[in-house]
């Protein structure tokens, strides 16, 4: 009561003076218009405990107003109870319009009431809604129940505490798994790869228990193991749970052989999963010379729950890391010291210390690990971010994530100790040194805290980073240009001369040159290092100095020598055939041999990869020393060698193309400038005078270099123009072998569609088995020679459902019209006999009037002719199609005997006289035309709807009498036989002879005995008992064969413009293409990768509002108007699709899903889900089934609403491999300002139901009375078209302290699952067709010939805006050119594609150990995504391109924009790292097409 006392105070306090209660309660109450109360536009402090209490309000304000404010005034209590002094913002507003709220409806409320009281009131809702299943909502009201009873002494009302505590269990939201829900019946939980995980992790038998561990009531697990053990936060245990039971479900379904038990966990999933997991953390170990803390126990029972703990431990540590899951080393520096802790508490270890147990050094507290572990360290990145100054400051002084990173790869990490010591230097991020205290016990202890700064390296910027990056091609440039030059001034004309005494002495000054600028690169080393100097190992620092002396020593010797060498009395005389002249050994040429010793042995070692990278990694000390000397001693950039194979490849190929570039260089470039120079340095310098520019010159050392200056220039970029033609030559000729652009146009799809089938079977449909190795050939022979009708049928109806599927959606797009969509479908059906599946109208309609055209002038026997028609094979499909789709109909139609036993005549004659061979002796073929201009017309009656159906029967009748009289009369040489039949019939009814045609005229007018009927005694009988007439409106009858039929006698030259939208035939050229590629055979999708979508978002397009759309932008058209000039087509096919009456919304849809939206992305990438429930569908389907489809086969089974449904099966299987998460960091701050897209966020959620959101709340709690920020990565789905929290996990500060887009896809990447990620920006777009790919695409992370599994899978990209302006259009030609014959190049042979596309999938387990999928330090890493390229390959990650599948992408049209991107190409894109580590022939490649290099190329190409 005194609670309740106190909230009506402040009632009075915020309401002001004056108001006035209305008196006529009843009044009002019979007036009463029940609103609901704005529950979504809410304070963030206030979203996850008040808002349920509204909805639910809204839900019940028809059902019982009186509940409903009963809701709105618990919420109140909450509000106030949580800010008293409505401190928070936005808190007093919403006090003030939920009291305005409360005291409007409070006495009406009352009388409309429907129990005697407030307690009964919400004791029967809740009742009621518990029985309905509607947990949530009898969750809330119980809740309030409880306030209602305790305030008013109604205690009596009051479930049982049991009962509460039950249902408050029983409904918890979920995201894939419903563990807490009380769901176990759900369909997905019934799996058994499902159960087996989770009867995995909840194996807790045997581990020690935990003091004050906290009750969850929930089933004990690992999970709540280690949570209790070390203090992790609630959502971070539930969403890794999830993430750890579909990660060993997913691996364990795929074991072969398969287990022996399917509801038992196979240990070989969890040491598949734990080999992926821990990877990066054995090689850190190893590194650093430490023992990896795996300790498992000798019972065997055992040892597989201490393996899912350790690998548990991970996920846990991973998922609540926040921005350190950037630091990837640093995670291991974690897991490293908790998983020590971990074995102590296994082990029941005593402290030698302490003489206890041993516990974690940060107990179990709630939060502690985020408290004491990640926000420390987080603090360090956040400050040392600040210091950025937004990209202002100099790179030297403050450190970033990789900064921070590389100071856990010295045994110096260490000594941050465990506990982390918060004295150590690692926490400074102040410049000054100052003193601090070493701890709170003892103050007085004090140590001097400093500055670490960079740790291995200082981004300068600084053009010697582009000599210093690629340092082994200048070198090798100008050392060739010095020979050429050399050998083209003594005009050499055989090999042989080089070793006369005067060339060869010149040819060896190379060395000197060498040298020099060997000596150049170690001083721009060292002073591109100098300002980590302090913090480098004095190894590191050792190094330095030896290579800046030896090469110093190098640089002063070789020129010395080579000056004292000249004229060398020492000399061997060796005399060649050519008479050469003498070969003399000197002082100098000791001293070459010499400093080529380490360059022999290098050459060696380049040719035996395997042996540079045992070197490289090895930790044998032989082994050390020389890697010590040879690179710096780094975590990453070891073991970076290629294969034997694709070594030999890519050096082929740049020693051919350098050959060729030099030959070209000599005798074009060099050669022709020789003579000139050399009558430049005979000419006297009186005769001209140089005063205007060089008033003191004394030779013609200006001429000279104006002369060569142009030429150098050119023989130093035209290497790109010799790349440029090689990679267009052997890249198209790749493309060629690999079955690139095998089909181009229309006429060649009709062509070759005949096989797309048999194609489309071996790459797309899952089969029982594997193919065994080495029977590549025996399968061509089988499926391309000796292919069997059997198997021709067998796989047609598979690709006809999948076709189909691809034809409605180009339908669903509005792409095509009605009339085209039928022309391409594909019938399948299990009625009416015939084939289960039929070829399209497109192909057939042309060939039907052909085949007419030929039968009408045949002259000649029927062999002939029959053979002419089957050589087409789509000629003979077409005619055996009508003449069957015509029985078939007729067979339906008629019920008399008579008229039935007439047309079984008919066609028993026509059916023996193709049998006999005698078809053109049996009838008139010229005659042909007429009589399908009469099929033509009777079919036209059956499709063409009239008012008055009894006007369509009796035109069909007269068609119908038309059609047999014409045949048997005029086509039918002999049609005796068929009028005896009529005249039988008749003359039994009439005992007369009467003309035999006017029997025919009778025809379809008898009754159901087969007898005539008159006329004048006909007309009810007819319509009751003679023809099945009108047809049905709905079935395969009328809706596939008849207007089938109709659309193939009347379309004939139209047929070849079908499909019409360039759109639309650009993609089936592209897809029947990759049907002829290489790709892996697709498995069953239960055995397929599991994959996740991530799309960060932030403040982009949603989807176009109303206004948008219609008002013009910047005094021009209105974006509507612009699109319907565009797509003209797509408007008139979207108008035909609502049948010309459309609402706001299909407007708003039809615009968006045309512009670059995130409700194009989104639909696009939903497309992955609707390709894996067909595959899914047709795994488990046969033809019969598939005839039916998914809806009937349930409807056979009385499952349609059941978890045993075909559906849901379906639906839980898609589950466990797919998912799409969207990054919408401002969600939270967008919906508390009422901003339209936050909704428009929400409707796709509702769309899409296994869509999530991802978002970061930002909201102030208050703190000893001050407001406090706190920040949380919330995961929310969609229920009842409102969101709704699944995760929520908190963060120790603001998560976007670097780059934006990196960040936030680092804040989301926790949410998402399984084994392979796309990162899918928020401008791009997918198809039905290419989304069908997917399930071969994945089968390249584990197919590989003599490689290692792929880290990235790149793809190509289709850019949709080329259309929209002549600079679209080039940037779109550009980015064509690049991701095809570019890109494919790059990625093979020369092994040097990393990470250009968004489409690329990723090795999601690989890359959360290794930093993530991109880098967010600030302005370093401007171009975010390709460092995760770069990371993959420094961390012996391995990058393939595969151009079978494209994703569509939006690009910017303007000026402007297409400038800005240029731009980033060559800005934040630094990889010195992996130039310097990589081969030369592969350091050459990352020139191509690096960012300085493309800076370099283009600056230069535009100068």
């Amino acid at each position: 009561m005194e609670s309740r006392l106190r909230i009506v105070q402040a009632m009075e306090e915020i309401v002001p003076e004056g108001s006035s209660q209305p008196s006529q309660w009843r009044l009002r109450a019979a007036r009463h218009s029940p609103e609901p109360f704005d529950s979504e536009k809410l304070p963030p402090i206030l979203v996850s405990e008040i808002r349920r209490f509204l909805r639910v309000a809204n839900e019940l304000e028809r059902e019982s107003p009186r509940a409903a404010y009963l809701c709105r005034f618990h919420a109140f209590e909450k509000i106030h109870t949580m800010d008293q002094n409505s401190s928070g913002r936005g808190v007093r507003q919403l006090k003030t319009s939920l009291l305005q709220r409360l005291e409007r409806d409070e006495e009406v409320t009352k009388l409309l009431r429907l129990q005697k009281s407030d307690a009964r009131e919400l004791e029967y809702l809740y009742l009621k809604k518990k029985s309905e299943n509607a947990l949530e909502i009898a969750f809330v009201l119980m809740e309030v129940l409880k306030a209602v009873s305790f305030t008013d002494g109604h205690e009596q009302f009051l479930p049982a505490g049991g009962d509460i505590k039950e249902k408050s269990e029983s409904y918890s939201p979920y995201n894939i798994l419903p563990f807490d829900s009380g769901d176990s019946q759900n369909a997905i939980m019934l799996l058994p790869e499902i159960e087996a995980s989770i009867s995995a992790i909840r194996n807790v038998r045997g581990l020690p228990s935990i003091e004050n561990s906290c009750e969850t009531g929930l089933p004990l697990d690992l999970l709540y193991w280690l949570q209790n053990l070390f203090g992790f936060q609630t959502g971070s245990v539930s969403n890794q749970r999830e993430h750890l039971v579909l990660l060993l479900a997913n691996m364990h379904v795929r074991q072969n052989p398969k287990p022996a038990l399917a509801t038992k966990l196979d240990d070989r999933a969890v040491d598949e999963l734990m080999g992926k997991l821990f990877r990066n953390y054995r090689n850190w170990c190893k590194f650093l010379g430490r023992k990896c803390n795996f300790w498992l126990p000798s019972v065997k029972q055992e040892i597989q729950q201490h393996k899912i703990l350790y690998i548990a431990l991970y996920l846990l540590i991973w998922g609540e890391a926040s921005n350190l899951r950037l630091m990837p080393e640093c995670l291991c520096y974690i897991f490293h010291h908790m998983a020590y802790e971990l074995y102590g508490v296994l082990s029941s270890a005593v402290s030698l210390n302490t003489g206890k147990k041993v516990v974690p050094a940060y107990g179990g507290q709630n939060e502690s690990f985020l408290r004491n572990v990640v926000t420390p360290i987080y603090k360090v990145i956040y400050e040392e971010a600040q210091k950025n100054k937004n990209g202002v400051s100099d790179h030297s002084k403050w450190r970033n994530y990789d900064d921070l990173n590389e100071f856990f790869w010295s045994t110096n990490c260490f000594k941050l100790g465990w506990p982390l010591r918060l004295e150590n230097d690692f926490f400074c991020t102040s410049f000054s040194s100052k003193q601090i205290s070493t701890s709170k016990e003892s103050p007085n202890e004090t140590c001097e805290w400093k500055w670490l700064g960079k740790t291995n390296f200082v981004e300068v910027r600084s053009f010697w980073h582009l000599f210093r990056s690629f340092d082994r091609l200048w070198t090798f440039l100008l050392l060739a240009l010095q020979m050429m030059t050399i050998m083209a001034w003594h005009e050499l004309e055989t090999p042989l001369e080089l070793f006369d005494p005067e060339v060869f002495d010149g040819i060896m000054s190379i060395f000197v040159t060498n040298a020099i600028l060997r000596f150049l690169q170690v001083v721009i080393d060292i002073s591109l290092m100098w300002g980590a100097r302090q913090n480098m190992e004095f190894s590191q620092r050792l190094r330095y100095l030896i290579k800046f002396l030896v090469a110093l020593i190098w640089a002063i010797t070789l020129p010395v020598s080579y000056a004292t060498s000249q004229g060398s009395s020492v000399c061997s005389t060796m005399q060649f055939q050519s008479d050469a002249g003498n070969f003399c050994i000197s002082l100098y040429l000791i001293f070459v041999l010499i400093y080529l010793i380490s360059n022999f042995i290098g050459v060696a070692l380049f040719f035996v990869p395997a042996v540079t990278h045992y070197i490289e990694t090895s930790s044998w000390l032989a082994c050390s020393i020389i890697s010590w000397w040879t690179q710096s001693h780094l975590y990453v950039g070891r073991g970076m060698q290629e294969a034997q194979v694709s070594l030999l490849k890519y050096t082929i190929f740049w020693v051919i193309l350098l050959s060729c570039k030099l030959l070209f260089s000599y005798h074009f470039q060099i050669k022709p400038l020789i003579e000139p120079t050399k009558h430049i340095m005979k000419v006297s310098i009186n005769t001209y005078d140089w005063h205007e520019f060089f008033p003191e010159v004394q030779n013609n050392a200006g001429a000279i270099l104006a002369v060569w200056a142009p030429i150098l220039l050119v023989y130093v970029m035209d290497t790109q123009i010799w790349y440029s033609i090689f990679c267009a030559i052997f890249g198209g000729v790749c493309g060629i072998v690999r079955h690139l652009g095998e089909i181009r146009t229309a006429g060649m799809v009709r062509s070759r569609f005949y096989s797309f089938p048999s194609m489309f079977n071996g790459s797309f449909v899952a089969h029982p088995s594997q193919k065994k190795k080495g029977s590549i050939f025996k399968d061509i022979l089988k499926n391309k020679v000796c292919k069997s009708t059997e198997a021709e049928r067998d796989e047609l109806p598979k690709f006809a459902h999948v076709w189909n599927q691809i034809i409605a959606n180009f339908r669903s797009e509005d792409l095509i019209s009605n009339r085209e969509m039928d022309m391409m479908i594909m019938p399948l059906s299990s009625k009416f006999g015939g084939t289960s599946a039929r070829w399209p109208l497109f192909l057939l309609a042309m060939k039907f009037s052909s085949a007419v055209n030929m039968a009408r002038d045949y002259v000649g026997k029927h062999e002939k002719l029959s053979r002419k028609i089957k050589k087409d094979k789509y000629m003979f499909y077409a005619i055996k199609e009508c003449y069957d789709t015509l029985k078939n109909v007729f067979n339906f139609l008629v019920v008399g005997d008579l008229d039935k036993r007439v047309l079984r005549a008919l066609f028993d004659d026509i059916e023996t006289s193709i049998r006999n061979s005698s078809t053109p002796i049996d009838f008139k073929l010229a005659e042909l035309p007429v009589l399908i201009e009469k099929v033509i017309k009777m079919v036209e009656i059956l499709v063409t709807v009239f008012e008055n159906n009894q006007t369509r029967l009796d035109a069909l009748i007269i068609s119908f009498q038309g059609f047999l009289e014409f045949i048997i009369n005029d086509m039918m040489v002999e049609g005796g036989r068929i009028l005896d039949i009529i005249d039988s019939s008749y003359g039994q009814e009439r005992g007369g002879d009467v003309s035999l045609m006017q029997h025919v005229s009778h025809m379809f007018k008898s009754d159901s005995r087969g007898f005539i009927v008159p006329f004048s005694q006909s007309d009810e009988g007819t319509r009751n008992s003679v023809l099945r007439f009108p047809l049905p409106d709905k079935g395969p009858l009328k809706d596939q064969q008849i207007k089938r039929l109709f659309l193939m006698l009347t379309v004939k030259e139209a047929a070849l413009d079908i499909p019409a939208n360039l759109e639309v035939r650009r993609r089936i050229s592209f897809f029947a293409t990759s049907l002829f590629m290489d790709m892996p055979p697709a498995p069953k999708v239960r055995n397929m990768l599991s994959l996740s979508i991530m799309t960060p978002y932030f403040l982009e397009e949603v989807k176009f509002s109303e206004d948008e759309l219609r008002l013009s932008q910047d005094g021009g058209a209105s974006i509507l108007y612009y699109m319907q000039k565009i797509y003209p087509d797509e408007w008139k096919n979207l108008l035909e699709r609502f049948n010309y009456n459309i609402t706001d919304d299909d407007t708003r849809c039809w615009a968006s899903f045309r512009g670059q939206t995130l409700s194009r992305t989104v639909r696009g990438m939903m497309y992955y889900r609707k390709a894996l429930k067909l595959q899914a569908f047709l795994d488990i389907c046969s033809n019969q089934d598939i005839a039916k489809g998914c809806i009937a086969i349930e409807r056979d089974k009385n499952q349609k609403n059941s978890q045993n449904s075909l559906a849901a099966k379906l639906d839980a299987l898609i589950d466990m491999k797919f998912t799409y998460i969207i990054s919408c960091q401002m969600f939270g701050l967008q919906k508390a300002a009422g901003d339209s897209h936050a909704q428009d966020i929400i409707d796709l959620m509702s769309r899409y139901p296994s869509l999530r959101v991802a978002y970061i709340e930002e909201k102030e709690e208050i703190v000893d009375g001050k407001p406090h920020k706190v920040y949380s990565s919330v995961l929310i789905k969609a229920v009842n078209n409102l969101d709704q929290e699944v995760y929520r996990i908190k963060l120790p500060g603001p998560p976007i302290i670097g780059e934006g887009k990196p960040e936030n896809q680092n804040h989301a990447i926790i949410f998402t699952r399984g084994e392979a990620l796309q990162a899918i920006d928020m401008n791009q777009d997918n198809n039905f067709e290419e989304a069908y790919k997917m399930r071969n695409l994945l089968q390249e992370f584990i197919r590989h010939s003599g490689q290692p599994h792929p880290t990235i899978l790149g793809l190509r990209e289709h850019i949709f805006t080329g259309s929209i302006s002549s600079l679209a259009g080039f940037m779109s030609y550009q980015e064509t050119s690049f991701v095809t014959i570019g890109q494919r190049f790059l990625a093979n042979p020369l092994r040097v594609r990393f990470h250009y596309g968004h489409p690329d999938l990723f090795d999601r387990i690989f890359h959360i150990t290794q930093g993530g999928i991109s880098k967010a330090s600030k302005t370093i890493n401007l171009s975010e995504g390709v460092f995760s390229g770069f990371n993959s390959i420094l961390r012996q990650g391995h990058v393939t391109y595969h151009e079978y599948m494209q994703v569509g992408k939006g690009r910017d049209v303007g000026l402007n924009q297409i400038s800005k991107f240029e731009a980033k190409l060559a800005n934040g894109n630094d990889i010195s790292l992996c130039c310097i580590c990589l081969p030369i022939w592969t350091a050459i490649s990352c020139f191509k097409w690096s960012g300085k290099g493309t800076y370099y190329r283009r600056s230069t190409a535009a100068h």
